[in-house]
């Protein structure tokens, strides 16, 4: 694959995200299938690993450290703080620079690594001053503990004001044909600030994959089951968008997933889609997708057919939403 800047380094132009190996979309594989899925990733030329403190309240986190250890030098090891899982066991956004500093000293542990190349704060928590929150991850910069910081679902104002205490490597917020958010402001900051941006749930959270058809038939722990654009009326006016999704995909000689990736790749030499995957099979479809470049026809006919103005549904439901701090579509 051809390689693509990351802040300081230069990884593969499709990362993997590992959410989905330990949580988040029903039951996740076992231990030997994920690591086997981790081992296959460095053999086809991924070379950026994303995890999560709070992926699988730690297991993700062990599993990547427990896997790939041995071929650390191997890959760009991203992961992220700021969102786990607390002493009373449950899902916790906390931004004090204590609690930060720790996180990662337990991630560090889980790792199995001294380093972590690129350390994301998860989410603001936005009763502490982002300048507190970022100027404790430069501590840990300092310290040798981490390369770089990047930033998840924040606003381009409060991108600005992280920049101004530690540069930032790399901000991370759902991008897709029908999650189209960063283009309201952050994309256009990250570029004046000379941030990568990467991309995760590129795919749609499985819609543009075109494997998900009946949303009623997601497990009960599923995540999507609580997103509105995956209520079943919802989901039933989106999918009316995909035969000619499809048909697009078949024109320009690609999968539907692969057409939703090289549409992002397509957006910017500094643009890092990390689709994740629990199949093989998927994994390789994934990295292939970088040998397509689309024609302008093509990106047009995408964008006119899924935006937010066609699409139905929020991202979030509001609950979630509050916790976030970015630009959204009315």
């Amino acid at each position: 694959m051809k390689q693509r800047q990351l802040g300081p380094f230069t990884v593969s132009p499709i990362g993997l995200g590992c959410m989905n190996l330990s949580h988040a979309y029903g039951t996740p594989p076992d231990a030997q299938a994920a690591a086997r899925l981790l081992q296959e990733s460095l053999d086809l030329g991924y070379t950026l690993i994303d995890t999560a403190a709070l992926y699988g309240f730690g297991a993700n986190e062990t599993l990547i450290g427990n896997t790939l250890a041995h071929h650390r030098r191997e890959f760009v090891l991203a992961s992220k703080c700021g969102m786990f899982r607390n002493a009373a066991g449950v899902r916790e956004i906390d931004g004090r620079p204590e609690v930060l500093k720790q996180t990662v000293e337990d991630s560090l542990t889980r790792l199995r690594t001294e380093v972590i190349d690129l350390c994301y704060l998860h989410r603001w928590d936005k009763r502490i001053p982002i300048e507190d929150s970022i100027g404790a991850m430069a501590d840990l910069v300092h310290a040798g503990k981490i390369r770089s910081i990047g930033l998840s679902e924040v606003s381009a104002a409060t991108l600005r004001r992280a920049h101004a205490v530690h540069p930032i490597a790399a901000m991370q917020s759902e991008y897709s044909l029908w999650a189209r958010n960063p283009e309201i402001a952050v994309l256009e900051e990250c570029r004046r600030l000379g941030v990568s941006f990467v991309a995760f749930s590129p795919l749609a959270r499985g819609f543009l994959g075109g494997e998900l058809k009946d949303v009623t038939s997601l497990e009960t722990k599923d995540i999507r089951r609580y997103m509105p654009r995956f209520e079943p009326e919802n989901y039933s006016s989106n999918l009316k968008l995909y035969s000619a999704y499809a048909n697009i995909a078949t024109d320009a000689g690609c999968t539907p997933a692969q057409l939703a990736l090289a549409w992002l790749l397509a957006k910017g030499t500094d643009i890092i889609p990390i689709p994740g995957t629990t199949s093989i099979t998927h994994l390789q479809e994934n990295a292939a997708a970088a040998q397509f470049t689309l024609s302008p026809e093509i990106i047009e006919r995408l964008e006119n057919l899924i935006n937010q103005n066609t699409v139905h549904g929020a991202r979030y439901n509001a609950a979630t939403q509050a916790e976030i701090d970015t630009e959204e579509f009315a």
